[in-house]
């Protein structure tokens, strides 16, 4: 934040909005006292009138109070809490908050080459319609009873059985249903970590992992991301230093990478795993997309220090809010009684259209339509974005993202800027990046980039 340019009434502002960012991040707590009108003002190189000038609007806002002859102290009413305000303030175009507002609030007219999911025509959308009219004719129970906090029997089978189709050995009772991979997630850090405790995910990593261990307080400490995985020699020193709790990742198909997890670094993964008493969370909510299966470390561990979680939001419908966790039994008795603490049972409606869903015939000659279909997206697009200079780290076996680098030193999140003026969502690389090391880097969704007006406006905006 620069304070040493601007009118005097700018200045202000951004003296209450440094205050304000301290208040929402807890940094500033209620009833403590703030820096002197002269400790502030040589802290942000600005004059004591400008610092008296944002104080006083605080104290009008109700933000602040002031204790004539004590100074000025945080009101004892907390600011709710902001996740956005609780780290390093990024600028918004590299903001997850950013990306994920624009991609869900923007209108049918905007394009979203840079959201994470596919186009509502690509869905099996009368697999849907036909599961809800079925639906609409069960017994009284199953439209308005509570469901049971494991979640809807049948639909723990046919989890069981799919995931065995891809070595992982979860039995019905080892699997809990959730509304969504992410409230997976977000079970799982209120049933193992503390505020505080250090967190590990890959740097590049889904940016949402980011938004959601700082809602839990948690240290989040980054591990560089390769080919074939985790950098092993950082990951082992990392959790050598950090001694982290948990490590969160993707492992058949990397998100934003689309990387692929080999069967050497996967092992050697979970041999540090166990020398450090590490737990793993294993995201693999892209699972459907596959066209050969990879390896996961869950498939090696055997649900002992792996923790298994999935959705079907990519391939099915984002509506039909649906996924799970499959657990060693006695964590699953656990997240059971938090589950039933925090959203007492489960969605039993959403969770019987989805297994109406899925268990038709016809779902997996739609994966097989779609899998064809981004295939054939992801070629064309890499054609596409390399005639402008963009080019993939490298080429995916499948899935529908493509991590690519932006000619020269071109500022990502400056392209997404411009692009946003021309209502084209973009995903910027340093929203996925702990460290802020992919400036140059753009992840693309292969299926929303298809329209030529994308590549025209980015054209323009490496430009420019």
């Amino acid at each position: 934040m620069d304070l040493t340019t601007g009118s005097a009434a700018t200045k202000a502002e951004m003296v209450m909005h440094f205050v304000r960012q301290r208040i929402a991040g807890r940094v500033l707590t209620p009833g403590a006292k703030l820096p002197s009108v002269r400790a502030l003002s040589t802290t942000l190189s600005v004059s004591t009138s400008t610092v008296v000038d944002a104080y006083e609007r605080l104290v009008a806002e109700g933000a602040i109070v002031s204790r004539p002859g004590s100074g000025f102290y945080i009101a004892n009413q907390a600011a709710p809490f902001s996740p956005a305000e609780a780290g390093p303030k990024l600028d918004r175009a590299v903001d997850p908050f950013w990306i994920s507002r624009q991609s869900l609030e923007s209108g049918s007219d905007s394009l979203k080459p840079g959201c994470g999911w596919l186009p509502p025509s690509w869905l099996p959308e009368e697999a849907i319609r036909k599961a809800l009219r079925t639906f609409s004719r069960a017994d009284t129970s199953s439209l308005a009873d509570y469901g049971t906090p494991l979640g809807l029997l049948p639909l723990r089978r046919l989890i069981s059985r799919r995931v065995g189709e891809r070595g992982v050995e979860a039995a019905p009772e080892q699997i809990m249903l959730t509304e969504s991979g992410t409230q997976a997630i977000d079970l799982l850090c209120r049933f193992l970590i503390e505020p505080g405790d250090t967190v590990l995910v890959d740097d590049p990593c889904y940016f949402n992992f980011h938004a959601l261990l700082r809602a839990h307080r948690a240290k989040i400490v980054g591990v560089p991301y390769t080919v074939n995985g985790p950098d092993l020699a950082a990951f082992s020193a990392i959790v050598s230093e950090h001694r982290p709790r948990l490590y969160i990742t993707n492992s058949a198909i990397h998100n934003p990478t689309g990387a692929v997890l080999s069967p050497v670094t996967a092992h050697r993964v979970l041999k540090i795993a166990e020398e450090f008493d590490l737990t793993i969370v294993e995201d693999d909510i892209f699972a459907d997309f596959e066209t050969v299966a990879a390896p996961r470390l869950v498939a090696f561990d055997g649900l002992e220090r792996v923790i298994h979680i999935g959705s079907f939001s990519k391939t099915l419908s984002a509506a039909a809010r649906c996924g799970f966790i499959a657990a060693r039994p006695d964590w699953i008795e656990g997240l059971s009684d938090l589950k039933i603490a925090t959203c007492f049972a489960g969605g039993r409606m959403t969770e019987e259209i989805v297994y109406g869903a899925l268990s038709d015939g016809g779902y997996r000659k739609h994966l097989d339509i779609l899998r064809a279909r981004l295939s054939k997206a992801m070629s064309d697009v890499t054609d596409r974005l390399s005639a402008i200079g963009i080019e993939p780290v490298l080429r995916p076996q499948s899935g529908m993202f493509l991590w690519c680098r932006l000619p020269g030193e071109t500022d990502a999140a400056e392209v997404a800027r411009a692009c946003l003026q021309r209502q084209i969502v973009l995903a910027p690389g340093n929203a996925f990046s702990l460290s802020q090391s992919a400036r140059n880097c753009m992840r693309f969704n292969v299926s929303q980039t298809l329209d030529p007006r994308i590549f025209e406006t980015l054209k323009e905006a490496l430009k420019s």
